[in-house]
């Protein structure tokens, strides 16, 4: 299982365009790919230009196959330049619930 948590800042003009676009790649991640489990799209509740990804992937051969699909290249391309600072990511890897007990 692998876990990624991703912080992403969006320039306060853009943040409306970057939630479309990060809810299409969420929706086309969990319902088209079988190896991702859970995609969150979260916003700071005191800065609302910060946004948290959490990603759930059943292994390093999913994760990989999630960077090649045609929504992940579109937001990739469309959010870049509405951002305020370069996403930051962190893989964890899963405790509780256990692996077994996803999907």
């Amino acid at each position: 299982m692998i876990i990624l948590h991703v912080t992403i800042q969006v320039k306060p003009e853009h943040v409306a365009e970057f939630l479309e676009v990060a809810r299409y790649d969420a929706e086309h991640s969990e319902r088209d790919e079988p190896g991702c489990l859970r995609f969150d799209v979260i916003q700071d509740r005191d800065d609302g230009m910060r946004f948290y990804f959490y990603e759930v992937y059943r292994d390093e051969v999913a994760l990989a196959a999630h960077r090649e699909t045609a929504h992940f290249k579109f937001y990739a391309e469309k959010t870049q330049p509405w951002l305020a600072a370069p996403p930051e990511r962190r893989f964890g890897k899963n405790l509780i619930p256990a692996d077994g007990a996803w999907r």
